[in-house]
């Protein structure tokens, strides 16, 4: 009952005009964001950061925090549309929203992204509104064991998971903590794999190599099987939504088990893009039509996007609660608070109550306000698809190389976007799952770092990753899930050899 009261004291910080224009200017500008490939939400904020140092920081905060959410539904767009996640976490919504946009169905698609994105958010806002002292509490628990437990499982959870070949799986995810190695070793100091070249030092970026991996390699393949961009079949209409949001219903166990695993996830550093990831393997492993993931099923695009956006959400609970930023962006924003002198911790929830609570009942009505907006504003995206190929591919390479080269400002970007680009295309030549090069690509350095911190602290011994019944439990499921396909293979010997002794 507090919690609730203090919620409404919330509601009433922002019914003051100035914050409620401060929401939907952010949200505007984040949808903005999120559709560029290669700005994100974290230099979004970064870059918007300045312009909020006048405001008072209720109301600086509530706009950057709606900038963020209009980042988080603005991923969804390019992803879907022309296959170039606009953030990190929508690269699975790839998998099944641009093959739904490639037969006519991208009104479906998007509504059912954002819809799913909506649904995620608004049960973490509601476990951030009553559930923070307990999930703060856990989050306590987490030491590097931990951490390397849960990236772990989340490695493990696509060699298991996945109906494809686990030994490409394997070789994918390989090549991308090769990748990821990449640059000065962050416990040592020492250079690794940079050849000499100092423009390497800094390694391989997440959102160049997913911009070329994705955007360039999309462009290459359809260049040259000819495919191009179904535009006239690109059409979204209330008629539309009103038809999506009828067959939404039947997938409620899906985006409820992505909202858990998001709010799960959602607690470590970086949780967002895992999560999606983790929420489309068990979905493609659990759903009946599992084996039509990656031709565009409805599910294959409500599953990613529910888990992203409850993990992008629940990201901002360790900030607020225990200082730990949970996401990139949540660490440009304690930044912005630290700026403004205020401390993220328990004491904050007592000492500047009306701010803590005036920004939670944000995230609801810039949830919603998020939502209304990509609705309303999707027919100006789905219009691009009725551009000719022929003069729309040059300018998505074009909107590439500019995302790609204002991550550091480095030409070399470009030519490593270029690069990977290739990668891309022969991957999907000879059907090597892109997803786990990514995914190893993004945790690869923190996972390392995890284990190594984790080898320090008890001299060497891997006994400390079965120290308590957390980390232990975890271990032992990523364990179990890393050998599933060779239990699976004894198992279907095992019940052939049966098979074959009954028939005798």
């Amino acid at each position: 009952m507090d919690a609730l009261f203090s919620l409404i004291q919330g509601f009433g910080v922002l019914a003051d005009p100035a914050n409620i224009l401060y929401m939907m200017i952010g949200v505007l500008l984040g949808v903005l964001i999120g559709v560029l490939p290669g700005l994100g939400g974290a230099n979004g904020v970064a870059i918007l950061l300045p312009l909020t140092f006048s405001m008072s920081p209720t109301s600086a905060i509530i706009m950057l925090s709606c900038i963020y959410w209009g980042a988080l539904f603005g991923g969804a767009v390019t992803s879907i549309l022309f296959n170039i996640p606009g953030e990190p976490w929508s690269v699975a919504t790839t998998f099944d929203g641009h093959p739904m946009a490639l037969q006519g169905r991208a009104g479906e698609a998007l509504t059912a992204a954002f819809t799913a994105s909506f649904f995620g958010a608004l049960l973490a806002v509601i476990l951030i509104t009553f559930f923070a002292p307990l999930v703060a509490n856990f989050a306590l628990r987490f030491g590097p064991p931990e951490f390397f437990a849960v990236q772990l499982l989340t490695f493990a959870s696509f060699v298991g998971l996945d109906r494809s070949s686990p030994f490409k799986t394997l070789a994918s995810m390989m090549i991308g903590f090769a990748l990821a190695a990449v640059g000065i070793d962050i416990v040592t100091g020492q250079l690794r794999l940079t050849f000499g070249s100092h423009e390497l030092l800094r390694g391989f970026d997440f959102l160049v190599a997913v911009i070329g991996l994705f955007g360039v390699g999309e462009i290459l393949l359809s260049m040259e099987t000819g495919l191009a961009f179904k535009g006239a079949s690109a059409r979204i209409s209330p008629t539309v939504v009103l038809q999506t949001w009828a067959k939404l219903p039947q997938y409620w166990a899906t985006a409820l088990r992505g909202c858990v695993i998001g709010c799960w996830m959602g607690i470590k550093p970086g949780g967002a893009t895992p999560a999606s990831f983790m929420s489309y393997g068990i979905a493609k492993r659990l759903s009946k039509n599992g084996h039509k993931f990656g031709t565009g099923e409805l599910e294959g695009v409500v599953a990613p996007e529910a888990a992203a956006h409850a993990a992008g959400t629940t990201a901002l609970l360790p900030m607020l609660t225990l200082g730990i930023p949970g996401s990139p962006t949540a660490a440009v924003m304690l930044g912005g608070l630290l700026i403004w002198g205020l401390q993220p911790g328990p004491l904050l929830f007592i000492e500047q109550k009306e701010f803590v609570w005036g920004l939670i009942a944000s995230m609801y009505l810039g949830n919603l306000a998020g939502l209304i907006v990509v609705l309303t504003t999707v027919p100006l995206f789905a219009a691009i698809l009725r551009i000719p190929f022929s003069i729309i591919a040059p300018i998505i390479i074009a909107i590439c190389a500019v995302g790609a080269y204002t991550v550091h400002n480095a030409l070399l970007d470009v030519s490593i976007m270029l690069l990977f680009g290739v990668v891309g295309y022969v991957f999907k030549k000879l059907s090597y799952p892109l997803a786990p090069l990514v995914l190893a690509l993004v945790l690869g350095d923190l996972a390392e770092t995890s284990f190594r911190q984790s080898m320090l602290i008890s001299d060497g011994s891997l006994r400390i990753f079965w120290s308590n019944w957390l980390v232990g439990g975890i271990c032992t499921l990523a364990v179990i899930l890393a050998i599933w396909p060779l239990i699976s293979i004894g198992l279907g010997r095992w019940r052939r050899g049966r098979l074959a002794a009954a028939a005798d």
